[in-house]
């Protein structure tokens, strides 16, 4: 159950909301962000998922100001940590609605990929956007928090 105000939100957010969800995959991008560029990078993640006939790796994904974090549901193993810093963009695609994806920057190469992971429903895919976009705002107000010498 997701709380209807954002004030209902900050404290478990701190600490960090987590998601279970499907691996789709990865593809490079051009862009750091944009609904056109996301969509297009979506479709080729689900296209070349739906041809491997392999089980998707089920993660819990974790949302904070800090960023993403993703561990493998089973094994309960770390897979990434994004920082939010490194994070352009997120979405929920139009057509695949229960597709999730955000464009981040590669620690390694400094390239940019679009990460697309499938949900049990739309309403929680969207549900990830909006955690994404708020913790944000979060990572936002606390950076000037701290530069503005609150």
């Amino acid at each position: 159950e997701l709380p209807e105000s954002w004030a209902d939100m900050q404290e478990p957010l701190l600490e960090g909301m987590c998601f279970t969800l499907k691996y789709l995959g990865m593809t490079l991008v051009e862009k750091p962000k944009g609904e056109d560029m996301a969509a297009a990078a979506i479709r080729r993640i689900v296209a070349t998922a739906r041809v491997g006939a392999r089980k998707f790796q089920k993660v819990i994904l974790t949302v904070s100001p800090r960023g993403i974090s993703l561990q493998d549901a089973d094994t309960k193993e770390m897979v990434e940590n994004i920082s939010i810093y490194r994070i352009s963009y997120c979405t929920t695609d139009k057509l695949q609605n229960k597709v999730f994806a955000y464009v981040a920057q590669s620690q390694e190469s400094g390239a940019l990929e679009c990460h697309a992971f499938l949900s049990p429903k739309k309403k929680i895919a969207q549900a990830v956007t909006l955690t994404v976009a708020q913790a944000f705002q979060m990572a936002l107000d606390l950076w000037e928090a701290t530069h503005t010498g609150r």
